[in-house]
């Protein structure tokens, strides 16, 4: 992996010249307007770096953006990858681990999720202060490079508290409604059924999707400072539980996406080296 890393390093770096991105930002399903934000310079598609998987999804884009958001170097990702296309974990995770080597300090999250919570609803936006990971597989099994992070990497504060309050502060200044709770990782592609999305909520999820977790693993392990924000897209509550498109949550998290964006440009504007 080592070699790899160092691969597609030297290759971007090649492409992207001086360039430094000081933060990293992954855009989740039908979130990746943000990139109209970004004063670009670079762009790559995904198709075109070295050992760099390719996401499958149409409506993804695959493209890593260089350029300066907020007044800040930033490296996006405008397409995520997921467990469920059939990618390892380590696959996965291979383009934080990327980005951390390109110089960032700071990795943004986004994503899709579903509530589980009934104080949230379909549009609402939740930062995620803490997960519960239900996918069967860990992008730290196997042999643990020192260069990149220690074996066993502490979570007992994976999501930072200073952003998180910040992001808040945002949302209320902004009068916008932005909820604080508990994502949890499921594999998918499946939707859950009713019995599965009063389990999650009886284990103390808030929101339920398919993606963050195995990238916020590896980003602690790399020593990364962590924001994650959730636009609910829909709601997994067992008695009013209802068949679902996914044209539905893609039209509701373009709508709220303009409110998930102000928040984080504003959060990019004051972050501190």
């Amino acid at each position: 992996m080592l070699e790899n890393i160092q691969r597609t390093t030297a290759f971007i770096k090649n492409r992207i010249g001086d360039f430094e991105p000081e933060v990293g930002i992954i855009l989740g399903t039908g979130l990746g307007g943000l990139v109209k934000d970004i004063e670009v310079e670079k762009q790559l598609l995904y198709s075109n770096i070295p050992d760099f998987p390719m996401s499958t999804l149409e409506f993804h884009s695959g493209k890593l953006i260089f350029g300066t958001l907020a007044g800040k170097k930033v490296v996006a990702m405008q397409g995520r990858l997921h467990y469920y296309e059939g990618y390892s974990m380590k696959q996965i995770t291979f383009p934080v681990r990327i980005m951390k080597m390109l110089g960032i300090k700071t990795l943004l999250v986004s994503n899709a999720s579903g509530s589980l919570n009934p104080v949230i609803r379909k549009g609402d936006l939740m930062v995620i202060d803490d997960h519960i990971n239900l996918q069967p597989d860990n992008p730290l099994i196997g042999t643990n490079y020192e260069e990149l992070g220690p074996r066993f990497t502490d979570m007992s504060q994976p999501y930072s508290l200073p952003l998180i309050e910040k992001a808040l502060d945002i949302a209320i200044q902004n009068n916008i409604t932005c909820h604080k709770g508990v994502y949890v990782a499921v594999t998918g592609p499946n939707l859950e059924t009713k019995a599965e999305y009063r389990y999650l909520r009886l284990i103390g999820g808030d929101a339920v999707g398919m993606s963050t977790v195995p990238e916020v693993i590896v980003a602690n392990h790399m020593g990364l400072r962590v924001f994650a924000i959730s636009v609910i897209t829909d709601e997994g509550f067992s008695e009013t539980l209802k068949p679902l498109l996914l044209d539905e949550i893609l039209a509701v998290a373009h709508e709220a996406e303009p409110k998930m964006t102000l928040i984080l440009k504003e959060l990019i504007a004051g972050l501190n080296a």
